[in-house]
């Protein structure tokens, strides 16, 4: 039996007594019927039917096919049997069990000729079928956004199209079922301000965000891993302005981690940065749409990328933190090993790296030195950073060797360091490249300190590894945002 300290709003109809609920969709509930005529007869009872006021016939039903009852009073099984002092409940008991309801009852000897114990059944109120409608009717969190009304010839797939809300795909449509669903993944209130949303700069509330996540296609148990990255991407150092008003293909990318990115099925293994799996697509997408509906970043307007990337519509992938052999993104940046965590980056769409015959690690750190020279130009240096999400196969390559992060970053830079005069405007009769005044440098690297950076992800066969070049770097441009997931 369980104490109850807080009260519902809806009344019971007796002020003392005892308050029975029961379906007639539930064996023990027709079990029992015998037993709530001989309760009837001792104490003041009033029960409830949640699927056929005819059930039971003695004693007569109150009607809660609505489920309003049920869902106020958090009827989770049924039979369940409320003790009610002065109007209010001090007591229950669910299911059939002889001894506990002759205990909250008083009434002895009752159900003699019943098995002593019978488990009860799922409440209606709790069905997943019907909970989203039910918490929409009653709940008694009101949702503080607009209402759209569609009118009921037409089509709100188009009408979300025709509003402009979409990134070209078709969206999901926020009912207020789904809003509060999304709502119930994260314990933040849905009035509480997550950022403020550039470039208009509008505060965005916990709401705002779980519409957004409904349209992206979320469940409710990505939208912490939502509202975090949006909480890194909306900040100075990440400069989502900027981002947006460059004319180059980069958009925010997601880099999560941890063990919560296996509880909500992320992938980290093949094809981790494509398609095909549900939580990295519509995480990523969510960003987007936050930043695109309620920032108004929208494409060809405040958007001025001159050719863009399909990777501007989400890309988001975990890393395989669980196998990895140096450890993730997020550690690099300081959070602690274990914790679920978001990197954003300002990045373009995945470049492809293919070394099948590298079998030493001074091999390969030559063969990724020679691909990432040519990040963005060649000749331009420490102005991109850049992610090498290293594939299975060529970090089992390093970790025999017994190379960690620090020695494998390391050495790839070793080999990205040039001399001045071969990066000067004109060198090679290339007119780009770094001012005149760099010419006599004798060794100039490819990357600022920091700026070259390993996740951990990919199918577990095949000898490939993806680099993600990056926007302009540091005050001028964006800086990655590491952030842990706050649920």
């Amino acid at each position: 039996m369980t104490d109850i300290v807080d009260q519902p709003t809806i009344a019971f109809p007796i002020a003392d007594g005892f308050v029975i609920v029961v379906k007639r969709d539930c064996e023990t509930c027709q079990t029992v019927v015998p037993v709530l005529s001989e309760l009837a007869s001792a104490v003041p009872i009033a029960v409830f039917s949640q699927d056929d006021v005819a059930f039971p016939d003695a004693p007569s039903a109150l009607d809660d096919t609505s489920l309003e009852f049920s869902w106020h009073h958090d009827i989770e099984t049924v039979p369940t049997v409320i003790h009610v002092v002065n109007g209010a409940e001090v007591e229950r008991t669910v299911g059939w069990h002889r001894d506990a309801w002759q205990d909250l009852t008083g009434v002895a000897d009752l159900g003699g000729d019943l098995p002593a114990m019978r488990p009860g059944c799922g409440s209606l109120s709790v069905d997943p079928d019907l909970v989203d409608g039910l918490r929409a009717r009653f709940g008694s969190s009101t949702l503080a956004s607009r209402r759209v009304d569609v009118a009921d010839a037409e089509d709100v797939m188009e009408m979300m199209f025709n509003r402009g809300w979409s990134d070209g795909l078709p969206l999901v449509p926020p009912t207020e079922e789904r809003v509060l669903a999304m709502l119930e993944g994260t314990s933040r209130s849905a009035g509480d301000i997550v950022a403020s949303i550039p470039p208009n700069l509008d505060d965005i509330t916990v709401e705002k965000v779980a519409i957004s996540a409904v349209m992206a296609g979320c469940k409710p148990e990505y939208l912490p891993w939502v509202l975090t990255a949006i909480e890194a991407a909306c900040n100075d150092d990440f400069n989502m302005h900027g981002l947006l008003c460059t004319t180059m293909p980069v958009g925010p990318v997601v880099v999560c981690s941890g063990p919560g990115t296996r509880a909500i099925g992320m992938n980290s293994g093949g094809n981790a940065l494509g398609q095909g799996n549900r939580a990295n697509l519509t995480i990523g997408r969510a960003l987007q749409l936050v930043v695109r509906n309620f920032g108004g970043g929208v494409p060809g307007d405040i958007d001025r990328a001159a050719h863009g990337s399909p990777a501007k519509i989400s890309f988001c992938f975990a890393e395989a933190d669980d196998t990895s052999p140096y450890g993730t993104l997020a550690v690099e940046h300081g959070i602690e090993p274990g914790v679920d965590a978001i990197t954003v980056f300002a990045g373009e769409a995945p470049q492809g790296f293919v070394d099948q015959l590298s079998r030493t690690p001074d091999s390969l750190v030559r063969s990724f030195a020679m691909r990432l020279q040519a990040v963005q130009h060649p000749k331009l240096i420490m102005m991109f950073d850049t992610i090498v999400v290293m594939g299975p196969e060529h970090a089992r390559v390093f970790a025999d060797a017994g190379w960690g992060r620090e020695q494998i970053i390391a050495g790839i830079s070793e080999h990205l360091n040039s001399p001045g005069s071969e990066l000067v405007r004109g060198a090679h009769g290339v007119a780009e490249g770094v001012p005149e005044s760099f010419a006599d440098a004798e060794s100039l690297p490819k990357f600022r300190p920091g700026g070259l950076m390993l996740a951990y992800a990919g199918g577990g066969a095949g000898l490939f590894s993806h680099l993600i070049a990056g926007w302009v770097n540091g005050d001028k441009g964006s800086k990655p945002v590491t952030r842990a997931v706050r649920y």
